[in-house]
């Protein structure tokens, strides 16, 4: 019998939880150090699993959720970009690249278009399917070249600065956008106009919304939920 990788690695985390139960019962402090070494091993796991060429396939025929695709933000209401009060909205992209770029969404249009329809996998355990259409993140990395010491990129937007950080690989795959559009129209305020991260190689908290900087870096440095105690890779 064969084991798919989310399966594999639910089993997995199961196996951990209760080891880690065990030991925050007889020892709290060391629990800490446990969880500090299981993290780093299921993300050496993750690694380990992850291939660059391996694609996300769903039939021609699969429904898309369309307008029961779930809606999150962190702001109190929906997060729009005020253009009286901020000017026009642009896509940031530097670093540790060589050429540094400001896109306007028209310049963001007008390069190298993708669509594609693929899962969105949620940590809370529900997946929904889009079409997306947008500008690998691969084709802005050529677009800016990033040094040798890029080894992480960070995403940022406007929604109270949410932000998440990744490692280059996942970054680049094939199947990872910054999306402008959503089901044949541009993004909607309540998905992350003007434009947003979304890749299925990663879960759903991981796909920056709101987007307006992409930033090429020599180290990680966390996100808005990796810093609360989510997992940082969560590759799917």
């Amino acid at each position: 019998m064969s084991l798919d990788r989310r399966r594999f690695l639910t089993i997995s985390a199961a196996t951990f939880s209760g080891t880690l139960l065990a030991a925050c019962n007889k020892n709290p402090r060391g629990a800490d150090k446990l969880l500090t070494l299981a993290e780093s091993a299921n993300e050496s796991i993750e690694r380990s699993i992850f291939r660059h060429d391996s694609m996300d396939r769903v039939p021609a025929s699969a429904k898309v959720a369309g307008k029961d695709f779930p809606k999150y933000f962190i702001s109190e209401t929906v997060p729009m970009w005020d253009t009286a009060a901020r000017g026009e909205w642009r896509l940031e992209v530097s670093g540790a690249v060589r050429r540094p770029v400001s896109l306007s969404l028209e310049a963001l249009t007008k390069l190298p278009r993708v669509t594609q329809k693929v899962d969105h996998f949620c940590v809370e355990g529900w997946n929904a399917r889009a079409v997306w259409s947008g500008v690998r993140v691969s084709d802005l990395a050529r677009l800016v070249e990033p040094t040798a010491d890029a080894q992480y990129v960070d995403f940022g937007g406007f929604d109270k600065g949410y932000h998440e950080s990744w490692d280059m690989e996942s970054a680049m795959h094939p199947a990872t956008l910054v999306a402008y559009g959503m089901d044949g129209r541009m993004l909607s305020p309540a998905h992350g106009a003007p434009a947003r991260v979304h890749s299925p190689v990663k879960l759903g908290y991981k796909n920056t919304k709101y987007l307006t900087r992409v930033v090429f870096m020599p180290a990680r440095n966390g996100g808005y939920w990796s810093d609360q105690g989510y997992e940082w890779f969560a590759g799917t």
